[in-house]
């Protein structure tokens, strides 16, 4: 009997008991279904925040007290009282600048705060984001309305702002928020303009839920005086290792190795993305235990199916079907089961992807749908073992005596 005879009977076997078979592939299908599932939610997260990175330059350099990638990450209880201790200070901003001008094109110095922002009856907690005037030419941040606050509205602590774009609409509604003033805790600023919009990015919160103020104007009116950053561009990507060498040999001047730490983009990415790939190979490994029950629940029913058709292979056998032949036929019946399980597991997990790419980033890629049909043919197979293999050993005149 050829190969093509044998799919053909165990094809017929299973559409003979449409609801059975459904019920046998249903552990697969969803197994298969959250693996893709939460693997193309990991994947498309990866990607979005390498999107997010991409958009503040490839040649960005951070200083930041204390080491955040220090073991246990930035969450550790020396780095978190590192970022307690007023390591940086505003006069390390123009020592780096004025000492690696062959090396770094610009730089801004950033610290943070909360206060409750209000215009007419609309009161809001907001974040404060203190940054220098050259603030967006280091970060790409662009405004859509008005202008950015200069070099002397910082020097003079003018009390001025810009507003993220969704903290203008929820002050301002449709009213044009130029030159128009707002309170933050109880004290008048100028708005002098609104952001294009950027959103969040890793889970935290929204950039256009912020107010940026200039650095002396927070210094000098709100209890802040803390550098939370220094961030500066090289003058090309290539030149990345040799600015981050010339802002370390500035610091080192003044601070101990210890008490700070300079790192790019690529270093602060590997390190989101490490993080992220075990999250996604964690869920997918949780997802993975319905793939067993899948199996096991393969291997239940075609130990029954052996029972039910006892007399047929006895038929088989009795009129020259080998036990590898029967093996082949049983184990093709569960692979049969599992890779059909597998396709709709796979289809209702793109489904899946594409209602929730609206509110989350999600994709699936082409190896997660092969590692897919492999893992859910290789359960059919191996749970599909057992029962072909007492298959083939019946024995044909006790298996045509049963009734």
């Amino acid at each position: 009997m050829n190969i093509g005879n044998i799919f053909a009977i165990a094809l017929k076997a299973i559409m003979l008991n449409k609801g059975r078979s459904f019920l046998t592939m249903l552990g697969v299908i969803i197994g298969v279904g959250s693996v893709v599932l939460l693997t193309s939610i990991g994947t498309g997260l990866q990607s979005y925040v390498s999107d997010q990175f991409a958009s503040l330059g490839s040649n960005v350099l951070y200083v930041v007290p204390g080491n955040p990638f220090a073991e246990g990450g930035g969450g550790s209880e020396s780095s978190l009282v590192e970022r307690t201790k007023p390591t940086l200070k505003r006069t390390d901003l123009a020592k780096i600048l004025r000492n690696t001008r062959e090396y770094v094109s610009e730089g801004t110095a950033t610290a943070v705060t909360t206060a409750e922002a209000k215009r007419g009856d609309v009161t809001k907690k907001i974040t404060i984001y203190a940054v220098t005037a050259s603030y967006p030419d280091v970060q790409t941040t662009k405004a859509v309305k008005g202008q950015w606050f200069t070099s002397l509205d910082d020097d003079r602590s003018r009390r001025v702002v810009m507003l993220g774009s969704k903290i203008a609409t929820e002050l301002f509604g449709a009213t044009d928020p130029v030159s128009k003033s707002i309170k933050l805790d109880g004290q008048s600023y100028t708005v002098l303009g609104v952001l294009e919009e950027k959103g969040g990015g890793f889970g935290g919160p929204s950039f256009d839920n912020y107010i940026y103020v200039p650095l002396n104007t927070v210094f000098d009116n709100f209890n802040v005086q803390v550098v939370s950053s220094l961030v500066f561009t090289s003058r090309s990507r290539d030149d990345i290792p040799l600015a981050k060498a010339a802002v370390e040999k500035v610091m080192l001047e003044r601070l101990k190795s210890d008490e700070f730490t300079v790192f790019d983009q690529t270093q602060l990415l590997k390190q989101i993305n490490s993080i992220l790939g075990v999250l996604t190979a964690g869920l997918g490994g949780i997802a993975a235990i319905s793939l067993v029950v899948g199996g096991i629940g393969i291997m239940n029913i075609m130990l029954v199916s052996v029972t039910e058709r006892t007399r047929e292979i006895g038929l088989r056998k009795a009129l020259g079907a080998t036990p590898n032949v029967i093996l082949l036929q049983f184990l093709i019946e569960a692979s049969l089961l599992s890779i059909l399980g597998g396709m709709i597991g796979v289809f209702i997990a793109f489904l899946g992807t594409l209602a929730i790419q609206s509110v989350f980033p999600a994709r699936i890629l082409p190896s997660s749908i092969a590692l897919a049909f492999g893992v859910s043919t290789m359960v059919g197979m191996v749970f599909g073992a057992a029962p072909a293999r007492a298959a083939s050993k019946l024995s044909p005149i006790e298996a045509l005596r049963s009734e």
